[in-house]
């Protein structure tokens, strides 16, 4: 049996957050983390910032914080940015999206948030049908496309002074695909790009341009995006973390806790019903 070591790297420097859509989960992150560093919040549900590690046995009594155990980047080091077809700052966005209060949440914060204004978005109606985009890249192909993404990259990171980044997918799920002949090795992929294929979606092109630049991905949404072999090929190429099928924050993480328990005790069912109360622009 192999064993290797691997000691991570302190998290120094900026890292920069990188953000396709800039709805309601998007603000929300960014508020938060702004509020949490002016002492006027606390992060409650953040893993990194509140929660614990045990250390040997329990009688040992060594319970650090993550954050204290783990080389990660303190929350003075982020920076953020966006990508949205809506031309609305983070500030208007917030305040449309009606998740924070205004008053509490978002005025204190007012300047900070109308300074983060998207980026133009690469947006095709194809995938979300009842969106029409306002503030979309030019240009009339992926590869267009994919390389102006890998240009904003570039130049936020350069802008920002970043040694790190990292891209979260926040934007509205797509309509599903099925995976075909095109997802299947990055050199189809690639093809695919520059032959313009409609099965190449915005998410998958948006993970496309951020692995190549070095940045891992997160996928917040049930969207295929990254969960194809081209790009975890592409992923594996690169030497370069991806992440996630949907962030599963309501009732989806229902579901996933209270499955399982009923599975381990082999409770029988006559039917499972949920609803799913899509908000914003979803």
């Amino acid at each position: 049996m192999r064993s290797d070591s691997y000691v991570p790297r302190p998290a120094e420097g900026r890292l920069g957050i990188l953000l396709p859509g800039l709805g309601a989960v998007s603000t929300t992150f960014i508020a938060g983390v702004e509020l949490v560093r002016r002492g006027m919040g606390r992060p409650i549900g953040s893993l990194t910032q509140m929660g614990t590690i045990r250390l040997g046995k329990r009688t040992d009594n060594r319970v650090p914080a993550i954050k204290d155990f783990v080389p990660l980047a303190g929350l003075d080091d982020l920076v953020f940015g966006a990508w949205d077809p809506f031309p609305a700052s983070a500030y208007e966005s917030a305040l449309v999206c009606g998740v924070l209060d205004r008053h509490a949440h978002v005025e204190p914060i007012a300047d900070f948030l109308m300074g983060i204004e998207p980026m133009q978005a690469v947006f095709d109606q194809t995938y979300v049908k009842r969106l029409e985009g306002l503030h979309i890249k030019p240009g009339t192909s992926r590869r267009q496309w994919a390389e102006s993404l890998r240009d904003d990259i570039r130049a936020f990171r350069a802008r920002n002074r970043c040694d790190r980044l990292v891209m979260i997918w926040c934007g509205s799920t797509e309509v599903y695909i099925r995976p075909g002949a095109v997802h299947q090795t990055l050199a189809a992929f690639e093809r695919a790009i520059d032959q313009d294929h409609p099965e190449i979606t915005p998410s998958m092109l948006y993970a496309y341009a951020a692995l190549m630049e070095g940045v891992p991905y997160a996928n917040g949404a049930p969207n295929l995006s990254v969960d194809v072999p081209a790009l975890q090929e592409l992923a594996d190429q690169q030497g370069v973390p991806i992440a996630g099928k949907d962030f599963k924050t309501g009732q989806t993480l229902m579901k996933t806790i209270i499955a399982p328990g009923l599975k381990a005790r082999m409770l029988g069912l006559d039917g499972w019903f949920s609803t799913n109360i899509l908000g914003n622009r979803d």
